[in-house]
């Protein structure tokens, strides 16, 4: 096939794919059509639309994710798209894909630059502190609905528990921005019409931090870097703490609320609490397997015509990592196997994505998710799902696939079982 990228019309939505109820059926259905590289629609916009490729093959994202010299993350100079000017300038896109000041769009040195604060910063993170804090804040949300016998461990659980660890207790930001933070970041994932005022507000509110530390320094991250020598004024600072406040707040939601799906509608995984075989380390692998909390990945960009998964890629096309789909590719699964997902200890996921972009704070990811799980299912012994055969609704994102909302019921205090299986 030879017609150009931004001609093509009538491409399946990328948000469409996301939303899909029945998501590795419908890559299986992309693959047989197109092959593992396969063209779709990111956005209608006013003028033009605007398109990409989305990479479905493990070994087509594994090959463009390790190669920085023909693979560039720099919008500004190679997404030809936004420099020819087609992306309307107050696109949904843009808090995902215009360019910004910190390593998620650098290349290179300047990537290398920006990149290590993030890394020195993580490093230093007292681990043990961090693991009390997190079980601590964990007993107590689920002690403000124990009695109550029913909650929603989305809205009420597993989105404040990223809000507190993340935004608070290592940025220093008191709870009433941080539940902002919290909304504009869903407008900012989301890629709708709303998505550039919730980037501005989570703007505001770090702009306003920022200034409070340069007044009253203290022991969080936003203190470090403003101190940091690589990080050269306050817009890169800002910048910063938006990449892992965003990287934060979103994935680890969705990997929590995926974690306890799992846990409670897998008997794999459900009969775990009651001495089963399958533990949480392994219900959060295989979600980073099936269901990653960065479903597409946005983006790369050829800086010369290449061809990809036999398909022919011209220079400034932008490429959306299939990061969700690399988990099924029957290449490394193969489609007799049905139960593939069964593969324990197997982390050779690219739930992370991999090369020099790789994700700096997967270690301390897995440490809040695995301590939430674990907690709210010892805190609530008997908890199920409320309607196990209702579908789980998803908020809209054509990046991720967070649950709308996972309503559970449990037992009382009085009236639960005095003794729980163990939990690993």
């Amino acid at each position: 096939m030879t017609e150009r990228l931004a001609d093509m019309t009538g491409l399946t939505p990328l948000t469409e794919i996301a939303a899909s109820p029945d998501l590795h059926g419908t890559y299986a259905r992309l693959r047989e059509q197109w092959g593992y590289v396969v063209p779709v629609l990111l956005e209608q916009g006013r003028r033009h639309p605007i398109n990409g490729w989305l990479l479905l093959g493990y070994r087509e994202i594994l090959d463009v994710v390790q190669d920085e010299r023909r693979f560039a993350r720099n919008p500004e100079l190679h997404w030809r798209d936004y420099v020819e000017g087609r992306v309307d300038p107050d696109s949904g896109l843009a808090p995902m894909m215009f360019p910004r000041p910190n390593a998620y769009f650098a290349d290179g040195e300047t990537h290398q630059r920006l990149r290590a604060p993030l890394d020195q910063g993580l490093l230093e993170l007292d681990q043990h502190a961090m693991a009390r804090r997190i079980r601590a804040i964990c007993t107590e949300l689920t002690g403000d609905f124990v009695g109550r016998g029913h909650a929603d461990l989305v809205a009420e659980y597993a989105a404040h528990i990223p809000m507190v660890t993340v935004a608070n207790t290592m940025f220093g930001i008191d709870m009433e921005h941080s539940r902002r933070l919290h909304e504009g970041l869903l407008a900012l994932f989301g890629s709708g019409a709303d998505s550039q005022d919730g980037y501005l507000d989570v703007q505001r509110i770090l702009t306003d931090v920022i200034a409070a530390r340069k007044k009253a320094p203290a022991a969080d991250m936003t203190t470090a870097f403003l101190r940091h020598p690589n990080l050269r004024d306050d817009t890169e600072v800002m910048q910063e703490m938006l990449l892992m406040i965003s990287a934060g707040y979103e994935t680890t939601t969705i990997w929590i609320a995926r974690a306890l799906l799992l846990m409670l509608s897998d008997p794999r995984f459900s009969g775990r609490i009651r001495g089963g075989t399958l533990g949480v380390n392994e219900a959060l692998d295989e979600v980073l397997w099936r269901d990653p909390p960065m479903t597409h990945m946005p983006a790369r960009f050829p800086v010369m015509d290449c061809r990809i998964g036999g398909r022919q890629i011209t220079r400034g096309d932008a490429l959306i990592l299939g990061l969700a789909a690399a988990g099924s590719d029957p290449r490394i699964h193969p489609a007799d196997r049905a139960n593939w997902w069964q593969e324990i200890d197997n982390r050779a996921h690219l739930g992370w994505s991999a090369g020099p972009h790789t994700c700096p704070a997967k270690g301390a990811a897995r440490t809040i998710a695995r301590i939430a799980v674990e907690t709210a299912l010892h805190e609530l012994p008997g908890v199920t799902l409320a309607d196990p055969d209702a579908p789980i609704p998803l908020v809209p994102s054509p990046w991720t696939r967070l649950p709308a909302c996972l309503h559970v019921r449990f037992p009382t205090a009085s009236s639960a079982p005095k003794t729980v299986g163990g939990i690993r």
